[in-house]
């Protein structure tokens, strides 16, 4: 059964320009413990990963521009076995390729510093931004966290403000709180 926590999107997460993707899309919805997941693909890589609905069509939806992407539940089942571990609070690794094709520089940049940051633990926005190069930029690293379309691949939600806060996440602060917590409490 699935656990109730409030998981809707706010927002439309970044995928850049189609256009500029080699190959065809594809997709897959699944299950896990804690709802439907999505996982959008070209053939360089991943693109999107949604966190978990409450039904499959809300996780559908989450992925934009699917109606051009195929169905295709077999490319993805390392992975989504692997997404199903995580949600049932299992350290996971996740070293699959990423389409960033439509992602600025900047924005690449703050997802590869935070793909970084350990499975239980937690940067600052501030840390990742002095990782990246630009010690000043922690608001704009937010704001591309902001805009990080693999939800757990690229994990966002283990970057806080620098007192501790949780600061902001697309999946809504309940969301960040339990990954936090499930992570810190499942560490092997």
């Amino acid at each position: 059964m699935a656990r109730q926590i409030s998981t809707s999107y706010g927002r439309q997460p970044y995928f850049g320009d189609f256009r500029k993707m080699s190959g065809k899309l594809k997709y897959i919805i699944f299950e896990t413990d804690m709802g439907w997941v999505g996982i959008l693909a070209s053939a360089k890589g991943l693109l999107a990963t949604t966190l978990p609905q409450p039904t499959a069509p809300e996780a559908r939806q989450l992925l934009e521009r699917i109606n051009e992407a195929t169905w295709v539940p077999d490319a993805f089942s390392d992975l989504v076995e692997r997404l199903k571990e995580y949600y049932r609070g299992r350290k996971v690794a996740f070293p699959d390729k990423l389409d960033l094709t439509g992602a600025t520089p900047f924005q690449r940049a703050v997802w590869t510093a935070a793909q970084r940051i350990p499975y239980g633990e937690t940067r600052s926005y501030r840390w990742v931004a002095e990782r990246i190069g630009k010690p000043q930029a922690a608001r704009a690293v937010g704001q591309a966290l902001g805009q990080n379309p693999l939800a757990i691949i690229v994990p966002c939600h283990r970057v806080v403000a620098s007192d501790g806060r949780l600061g902001g996440f697309g999946g809504g602060l309940e969301m960040k709180r339990y990954l936090l917590w499930r992570e810190a409490s499942n560490i092997r």
